[in-house]
């Protein structure tokens, strides 16, 4: 049993650790660890990051920068859309994390990044650039992820298949959001939580179950005869 997930290793918290799983596929897919080992890490070059981080000051985007070892805002320029400055404080005084200023040093590079735009316009001018290199994935509103092409949380389950040798037919996803979609395509008995966002996962899906906050994982896992 495993999390799949958007984010990267260090930004799964440890509550979630703490139940025991066996393993993680982080950041789409980018990163991918069993009992306690990684087996796969898939980073952006130093160059690329730098790129990134031009395209979205010139384009006037928010941007935040994720790894396996960080999370980082551009605060070299003020924020311009409300729900980043929030997450950004969010993390800097609720949850207390030290997030590294000097992204255009040496050392510094990604795995995957977010952005937040205030009109498409800015959105058309930074894919431009972006779209040779990763997947744009719509969050909804004006926020947007990016992954690198090749790597999706599919791949990610796809990996896992071979690492244990386990066919396709066993394998079971549950997922709420767009960045769902690949593994829940993907694999046959896919699951969406009630309230998952958008809607449309209810089209992809072999069932769906109740929301997270009706107990959707237990009813789902009741619903295949897992318990």
């Amino acid at each position: 049993m495993y999390i799949n997930t958007g984010r990267c290793f260090q930004n799964v918290e440890n509550r979630f650790r703490e139940i025991g799983f066996d393993g993680y596929i982080c950041g789409c897919g980018t990163n991918i660890y069993a009992n306690g080992k990684e087996l796969f890490y898939q980073k952006q070059t130093h160059e690329m990051t730098m790129q990134i981080l031009e395209n979205a000051a010139k384009s006037g985007l928010d941007i935040l920068l994720e790894s396996k070892y960080e999370v980082c805002f551009d605060t070299s320029r003020p924020f311009t859309n409300p729900q980043a400055k929030e997450l950004y404080l969010t993390f800097r005084d609720k949850h207390k994390y030290e997030m590294r200023t000097d992204l255009y040093a040496e050392d510094f590079f990604c795995d995957k990044f977010v952005i937040w735009f205030e009109d498409e316009t800015q959105l058309e001018s930074f894919r431009k650039f972006s779209d040779s290199y990763f997947e744009c994935i719509d969050r909804g509103g004006q926020f947007r992820e990016f992954v690198p092409w090749g790597y999706s949380k599919a791949t990610g389950i796809q990996f896992i298949l071979d690492f244990y040798k386990i066919p396709l037919s066993n394998a079971y996803a549950i997922g709420d959001s767009n960045n769902d979609m690949p593994m829940l395509k993907a694999v046959p008995n896919s699951i969406a939580m009630g309230n998952a966002y958008p809607e449309t996962l209810f089209n992809e899906v072999s069932y769906v179950t109740r929301k997270a906050s009706e107990n959707g994982i237990y009813h789902a896992l009741k619903h295949f005869e897992f318990i």
